[in-house]
């Protein structure tokens, strides 16, 4: 992992960019840590990191959690029977 002040990476941006092929770049400001970079190879990895760094996507998921751990959940059989009803509805 490379750490770098943000004033270089103003300077020499594409080159940080290539960097991230490799390994994450911390980006500080005034010796913090204030950005990462990372090199993403697909959408689908994009939308994980965008879905693991949101506050009311893991809202729900606790949320869902919660209900499972209160009320058991379903079973596997049950919800695919109710995706089978859902479908055949149509």
């Amino acid at each position: 992992m490379n750490t770098v002040p943000i004033t270089e990476v103003k300077a020499r941006f594409s080159s940080y960019i290539r960097k991230t092929r490799k390994s994450p770049v911390v980006v500080t400001k005034n010796g913090k840590p204030v950005v990462v970079m990372l090199h993403i190879t697909d959408e689908d990895e994009l939308e994980r990191i965008l879905l693991a760094n949101s506050p009311t996507f893991q809202a729900m998921l606790d949320a869902a959690e919660q209900r499972i751990t209160e009320t058991g959940g379903i079973g596997h059989e049950e919800l695919w029977n109710m995706v089978e009803s859902e479908f055949s509805a149509d």
